[in-house]
């Protein structure tokens, strides 16, 4: 009985802890998709920089904030190659301080529903494992009804567009930019 109160006890340390790194997760929240709360404070090229908000339990509060450390937990979107019109929308749709409403929305998923990112290799996770492969198959169905639908990245150009494009990357045409370019600044 003791070793069960032992286990109880451990299990609400960890869900009123702070977490300032990845590594401080137990795996099995990871595992058991334990839902984590934070507030957002700044949209990076590595990822989201987010203040952990630990469970608060009333008379353990005052202690708890004692022994938390500062600092903010940086969160990368696992299995997401994010394209730089993501990172926009994310800056977008994310407002720092402020609760969006992604409250039960895997923003992973989201980004690769709107086509802007393709799924990549999840780090952290052994290939091999059952949680890869469901978490993987989810990302890879995302990013499949962004391309049915042609949204973001798997929009495909027009007709006009591609002609357009054909034409400006033509070697003559640039090549006839460049001596119109050297005209100009000569005269």
């Amino acid at each position: 009985m003791a070793v069960a109160g032992v286990l109880v006890l451990a299990r609400s340390v960890r869900m009123i802890t702070k977490f300032t790194s990845a590594l401080d997760i137990p795996v099995e929240f990871v595992e058991k998709n334990v839902k984590l709360r934070g507030k957002l404070h700044r949209i990076t090229e590595k990822g989201l920089e987010v203040e952990h908000i630990p469970i608060s339990i009333p008379f353990i509060t005052s202690i708890q904030r004692k022994w938390q450390s500062e600092g903010l937990l940086l969160v990368r979107l696992a299995g997401v190659e994010l394209a730089p019109s993501g990172t926009a929308w994310l800056q977008q749709e994310l407002k720092p301080q402020q609760m969006g409403r992604f409250l039960s929305v895997c923003l992973n998923e989201e980004i690769l529903r709107q086509g802007l990112g393709r799924t990549a290799r999840i780090e952290g996770l052994h290939h091999d494992s059952r949680l890869y492969w469901e978490l993987h198959k989810r990302l890879l169905r995302a990013e499949l009804r962004a391309l049915k639908k042609n949204k973001g990245i798997w929009k495909e150009e027009s007709y006009s567009e591609r002609i357009r494009d054909r034409i400006s990357n033509n070697k003559f045409v640039q090549t006839l930019k460049q001596f119109a370019s050297w005209f100009r600044s000569s005269i």
